[in-house]
């Protein structure tokens, strides 16, 4: 019989992944505009929840690293706070829309990689 250990979510999936929101001032400004432009957008829209630099864990597996976009959208889920969003506890849904804001420190492997998690 093989037995597996109940390990809380908290501690396979943190809510920081240690990284800095914004390289500069300029693109934490355009991470902010984009983010607080689409939250008065869709003020009277319960079911859309938009976050800034939220990780984004698309599976309940520690195979697939998490992304942090700069802004992120997801139609049909509440507003409301999270510490990051994990799929599997938001109806599957992931999320439709996502922002980058490239900075000088960005490489062209990085944004492949995140390119390849978004598609």
């Amino acid at each position: 019989m093989v037995s597996y250990l109940d390990i809380d979510d908290d501690l396979l999936f943190p809510d920081s992944d240690g990284q800095p929101m914004a390289d500069n001032t300029e693109q934490y400004e355009w991470i902010v505009k984009i983010k607080e432009n689409l939250e008065i957008i869709f003020a009277d829209d319960t079911r859309v929840f938009i976050a800034g630099d939220l990780l984004w864990y698309p599976l309940r597996s520690t195979l697939v690293s998490p992304v942090a976009p700069d802004v992120m959208v997801a139609f049909g889920r509440p507003k409301g706070r999270r510490g990051s969003y994990r799929q599997w506890q938001e109806e599957n849904i992931a999320p439709q829309v996502v922002f980058e804001i490239l900075s000088p420190k960005n490489t062209k492997a990085e944004m492949s990689r995140k390119l390849e998690f978004y598609d």
